[in-house]
This record gives C-alpha cells, structure tokens and sequence, in this order.
C-alpha cells in the first residue's frame, strides 16, 4: 500500500469525513478533520482547503489532494459522519473553520 492509499485509509477507519448539514437550508459543508487542523472541501467543484490541493493544481500534473480522493470513497463505502445543526448556527461554523485556515 502506498502512502497516498495509507493516509485515505486512515481517514475513513478514523471516521474523520464529516458532513455538516445545516437545516432547514440544506446548506452543507463537508470537511475532514486533520492532524493537525480541519480541512473544508468542494467536492463538486474539486476544491480543498490544504496545501496539497494548492500545489498539486500549480504543477503540471494537476491531481487532486488525497482529501478530495477521500471525500469520494467515503460516500461510496458509506463512512461520513453526518452532523445536522440549524441555520442559525451557519455564520459561527463558518468563522471557526476560516479561524483554522
């Protein structure tokens, strides 16, 4: 097993994918909880908030980080947590999760 393959399977057994539903918008946001900060992601737009992403798009080869690649495995496998808060929670979940960028 590579690296790559050997961190993405440490986040899924870790259950560090996390879903943030926010209701009754629907508004949802997805991060997966690093060692050392969290990471917010775009699947649907390929985006993540860690370096590698920002790397990996400014080099030639252009793959996407091992979060993105984890995000897509955990729906698959059905291992995100799903966590539901209201909407009134939306702007403070915001502000600490751009305090960790």
């Amino acid at each position: 097993m590579n690296k790559k393959s050997e961190k993405i399977e440490s986040i899924l057994s870790e259950k560090r994918v996390k879903l943030h539903n926010f209701l009754p918008s629907n508004r949802k946001i997805w991060t997966i909880v690093g060692k050392e900060k969290e990471h917010w992601l775009d699947p649907d737009i390929g985006f993540c908030s860690c370096s590698g992403y920002y790397f990996s798009k400014m080099s030639d080869n252009k793959k996407e980080c091992y979060h993105l690649e984890s995000i897509r495995l955990a729906e698959k496998e059905k291992k995100t947590e799903l966590i539901k808060f209201s909407d009134d929670e939306f702007g403070d979940f915001l502000k600490g999760l751009i305090s960790d960028l």
